[in-house]
């Protein structure tokens, strides 16, 4: 981990820059995927199956017997751990519905907003080295509380043909819809154009490799929307004495065991918590089972020493952490004055894994520094917002002055027109008939 001290502002940006990749290569063979995807559908799925899960399938749909299967495979333990989770993520979310709030803007001119349902979403699940099927409870709980009709997952199988156990287990508790053994980028080709079995949906939730990262992005330029960008998964500590060295090295490796291009980021105000910190880290990551794909993310990571909290603060605001974690004395104060980031924190024993598992947040965060604009999912990312209106002729004319004046003004006569025939029926009507 290579470390920094009191760097100048003007090397911020050089010191806080993620990993950079071959985005040219990346681009094309994207594209290629989704293009042919989109032309020859369940064909296309099976030749990449083949080619980059070397397993060939004839029926990507996952059956009522495989799911049976999986949840006789799963240990009682991981079931009450799964529904534990289930029921703090199923609260947090369920508390953000919004009821319509009628708002009377000029008498008899009546507005509100309403929630709707995305009709259908799809749920893209990582797999590979290590099965994320933490993220199916994310993205189907929120989808399921917000009401989306079709809930459609894909999930890369493995050279036998099957998705995790635990992945259809919790897949099946939260209320997916269907399932298919799909993975990478033409699982969000699949997802977005529709083929043969695998129906269409109007928006992609998830996070992956960046080849699945580059498929949604070029996926919302055909209209498909997404979640937000997201790339390798990063942490940023923020500790001062007061924190317990053996916590920050864990948070640490708990987003560096992720792959070997995450990033993991440690700012502090003292020396002493960098050198107890790495000697810690060192400790644990010699007993680490994915240790040498924590080691290369931790030797591309950072610990940077600043002057004071200030300068603390200000960098990490501009490094726009994913997960942030405040283990300093008066961290419910500086969580105050946190502007950027995915998700934060607050204290020795607020781990970043709670939240990444069962505490009732959501884990599906933006990276790269989109915590800028972007925030992370929730049950908002499952509705669309559709505003209401309703005018009385009262309304119409206690507020149709203004529209003419304001659309006269634009030269737009029709939309004057609307409301001067409107107000003009008003005016003949019978006094008593109002």
């Amino acid at each position: 981990m290579k470390i920094i001290k009191y760097p100048k502002k003007e090397t911020w940006q050089e010191i806080l820059a993620r990993p950079v990749f071959d985005t040219k290569y990346l681009r094309q063979t994207v594209a290629d995927i989704l293009g042919e995807v989109r032309t020859n559908g369940d064909a296309a799925l099976k030749r990449f199956a083949k080619k980059f899960d070397e397993v060939e399938i004839d029926d990507f749909l996952v059956s009522e017997q495989e799911f049976a299967e999986a949840e006789a495979q799963i240990s009682d333990e991981l079931k009450n751990a799964i529904q534990q989770a289930k029921a703090n993520i199923e609260k947090f979310h369920a508390a953000q519905a919004e009821k319509p709030n009628i708002i009377e803007t000029t008498k008899g001119v009546f507005c509100w907003r309403k929630s709707v349902p995305i009709e259908k979403v799809g749920l893209y699940i990582p797999a590979g080295t290590a099965p994320l099927f933490s993220t199916v409870l994310m993205l189907a709980i929120p989808a399921r509380i917000a009401g989306c009709r079709e809930i459609v997952l894909c999930s890369p199988c493995d050279k036998n043909g099957k998705i995790n156990a635990a992945t259809l287990y919790a897949a099946r508790a939260c209320g997916a819809t269907k399932v298919f053994k799909i993975g990478g980028a033409q699982a969000i080709g699949a997802l977005g154009f529709g083929t043969q079995t695998v129906p269409k949906v109007h928006k992609i939730f998830g996070p992956g490799n960046q080849f699945v990262t580059e498929a949604k992005m070029q996926i919302s330029l055909e209209g498909i929307g997404i979640d937000m960008p997201a790339g390798p998964s990063e942490v940023a500590v923020f500790a001062d004495e007061t924190s317990v060295p053996a916590f920050v090295a864990a948070d640490l490796l708990s987003q560096a065991e992720h792959g070997a291009d995450s990033q993991v980021l440690l700012v502090t105000t003292s020396e002493k918590v960098i050198e107890e910190s790495l000697e810690e880290l060192e400790k644990q990551l010699e007993i680490l089972p994915r240790k040498e794909i924590a080691r290369k993310a931790v030797e591309n990571s950072k610990a940077i020493l600043v002057e004071n909290e200030e300068t603390a603060i200000e960098i990490l605001n501009e490094y726009a952490a994913e997960h942030l974690i405040l283990a300093v004395k008066n961290a419910d104060e500086i969580a105050e004055k946190i502007i950027n980031a995915g998700s934060v924190f607050i204290g020795n024993f607020s781990c970043e894994s709670a939240g990444d598992y069962a505490s009732g947040t959501n884990h599906t965060l933006p990276t790269n520094g989109f915590a800028k604009n972007y925030s992370g999912v929730s049950l908002d990312s499952f509705v669309k917002k559709i505003t209401f209106q309703k005018l009385t002729a009262e309304g119409i004319k206690n507020l149709g002055g203004t529209i003419e004046c304001l659309a006269e003004a634009e030269n737009l006569q029709a939309h004057k027109n609307a409301i001067s025939v409107r107000l003009e029926s008003i005016s003949r009507e019978p006094r008593e008939s109002r």
